[in-house]
């Protein structure tokens, strides 16, 4: 699985030390000839120094996004509100030339695709000592060292030869580790991995998740962890945060977090990773329908026309996040969780129609969504 490595280890705070990001009511929306297009819809969450937050979510969800823009790394055709606090500096009004001097020394981005994200004209040792003397103001024989030690760092074999070599003649895993290198050049509280796993066989994803988890504990770096498996975030981060329609629908600590679930999405989620334990051949569960549009969004809870466990008050009101009663930091967003009397009665009744279609296959779970989208 993607998800497989070194069991997360805390690392310990430092005294005294209050959350390095904070945002409130984040809203982003980008103008298009249908109307405004709400990516993020009023999201709220914070992070401290040394801790990793994972937001999971499918495709189209607001996770890049919402990174995109705490970092404000936005088009013009873009509009965003709410409140950004890094540092105790609010940033909701910075301009791209006021952030330009937070990027790659206070925050950072390794993107999805190494291949686009590095320059393919320009040599890798380049690429990395450019920030290097744009913002640390080394000298061309202090950077290039500095750079090669990068390397070394991310565990790139012969640093001093790859220093001049093309993206194009490295693999797919050695890119994702210059760009990770790039990232990190310039010594960032905080850094935005965006599926940094992304077409990268398995073995490789656990190499350079390792790579990550070791690099932001030598480093004390805050880490948001964006992927849309699981699977990744399980072992890797502190807390949990799962995004659909651009809102946060379900949040908490990592352990909680599986122990508990409360949204059917998170459920989704969950049941359509692979199992080793399954058998050969088993059909993949799926969650069934399309995401919502975000031009015209349902009146309702958005995961509805989705959900198997929806009412009609899932149709017609849209759920608020609350907490859990006696644990305040696990929130959801949903009118009957999957442990609700309710919910429990729609998958008992559909556990009872998989026994009279088919009484000699063993019972399993209800599977979320369906070729119709229910």
């Amino acid at each position: 699985m993607s998800g497989t490595g070194t069991a997360l280890q805390d690392t310990p705070h430092a005294p005294g030390t209050g959350a390095l990001l904070e945002v409130e009511d984040l809203r982003t929306s980008f103008a298009s000839p249908r109307g405004e297009v709400g990516a993020v819809n009023g999201v709220s969450l914070s992070i401290q120094r040394g801790r990793t937050l994972g937001i999971v979510g499918e495709s189209g969800s607001g996770k890049s996004v919402l990174s995109r823009s705490i970092m404000g790394l936005l088009p013009p055709t873009a509009t965003r509100t709410g409140r950004i606090g890094f540092e105790g500096m609010d940033l909701s009004e910075w301009t791209d030339s006021r952030y330009r001097d937070l990027w790659g020394t206070e925050m950072a981005m390794i993107f999805q695709d190494p291949m686009t994200a590095l320059n393919p004209v320009m040599r890798i040792g380049r690429q990395i000592t450019e920030s290097l003397r744009f913002h640390l103001d080394m000298d061309r024989s202090t950077a290039q060292e500095t750079a090669v030690e990068l390397l070394r760092s991310v565990r790139i074999p012969e640093p001093e030869k790859r220093f001049r070599s093309y993206p194009h003649e490295m693999s797919g895993g050695m890119r994702q580790r210059v760009v990770i290198a790039v990232a990190l050049a310039c010594g960032p509280k905080l850094l935005f991995a965006d599926e940094p796993t992304t077409a990268l066989d398995v073995t490789v994803q656990a190499q350079v998740l390792d790579l990550l988890a070791e690099q932001q504990r030598d480093r004390f770096m805050a880490m948001i962890l964006v992927t849309h498996d699981l699977g990744v975030v399980a072992g890797r981060a502190h807390e949990i945060a799962v995004m659909y329609a651009g809102r946060v629908v379900e949040r908490a600590p990592t352990a909680e977090l599986f122990a508990n679930m409360k949204m059917p999405y998170t459920e989704a989620l969950l049941a359509a990773i692979p199992k080793l334990a399954d058998p050969p051949h088993t059909r993949l569960a799926a969650i069934g329908g399309l995401p919502p549009d975000l031009v015209d969004p349902p009146p309702g809870c958005p995961f509805a026309p989705r959900c198997p466990y929806a009412r009609e008050r899932c149709h017609r009101e849209r759920p608020e996040l609350v907490a859990v009663d006696g644990n305040p930091e696990h929130q959801y967003a949903c009118h009957y969780p999957v442990d609700s009397p309710e919910t429990i009665e729609i998958k008992d009744r559909m556990i009872a129609q998989q026994m009279i279609e088919d009484p000699s296959a063993p019972v399993s779970p209800p599977v979320i969504g369906g070729s119709d989208g229910r």
